[in-house]
């Protein structure tokens, strides 16, 4: 009678090879892409789980890249936005290179300084139809566009919106020296309150199809 193979148990945790980096369920990991020309891949840690051989596999939910999702890198894209995916998979430990963070939008813009490990999520992202959660997004300035961390914005005194310079026909420097800034309308005490507006993030229905998924 063949023998029954030992069974795979949880890991609490594993290191890193090469590092003294430990990881956990949660922590949010870099993983090595097939493709060495690309970016690491980001992952969010389900599951560490280890084999009779002590192979350590892992389950992760990824994180996909704007430019990696159906309707693309867009204008108030961050450069290191990352959107919370429903794609999950097993991967071996040995793909993963590094920790990194990636942060609430709002305790992202608190940084005082970005590193390399540091991103930001404000949207969970469908793989297969490119729909976000939150499906709108508030926006801003005379453009109209959401929020961009990367992205310079001065506030209103009056009406307390905010305003990319050159939107208003300055330049970065020019704001950067401003005490008080009063948008256009209100310098000109038109004191009609503008709605605020939302910008739908998700792409049209007919721009939705089935996405690919990685392969290792």
């Amino acid at each position: 009678m063949a023998k029954t193979k030992p069974g795979k148990k949880d890991l609490d945790s594993y290191s890193i090879k090469g590092t003294n980096k430990v990881v956990r369920p949660d922590d949010c990991v870099l993983m090595r892409p097939s493709d060495s020309d690309k970016p690491p891949y980001v992952a969010k840690i389900e599951k560490l789980e280890a084999d009779h051989r002590n192979n350590v596999k892992v389950r992760v939910r990824w994180y996909y890249r704007p430019e990696e999702s159906i309707g693309g890198r867009r204008q108030f894209h961050g450069a290191k936005e990352l959107f919370l995916s429903d794609h999950f998979d097993v991967q071996s430990a040995h793909t993963i290179e590094g920790k990194c963070i990636v942060h609430s939008f709002k305790n992202y813009t608190k940084l005082e300084n970005v590193g390399p490990e540091d991103y930001f999520c404000r949207f969970e992202y469908k793989a297969a139809t490119g729909g976000f959660t939150p499906d709108r997004v508030a926006v801003y300035c005379k453009c109209e566009m959401p929020y961009n961390p990367d992205d310079l914005m001065v506030q209103c005194e009056g009406c307390k919106d905010w305003f990319h310079p050159s939107c208003m026909g300055m330049t970065i420097d020019e704001a950067k020296k401003l005490e008080h800034f009063l948008c256009s309308d209100c310098s000109s005490e038109d004191e009609t309150k503008r709605p605020l507006n939302s910008f739908h993030v998700s792409p049209p229905d007919e721009a939705k199809v089935e996405s690919k998924r990685r392969k290792r």
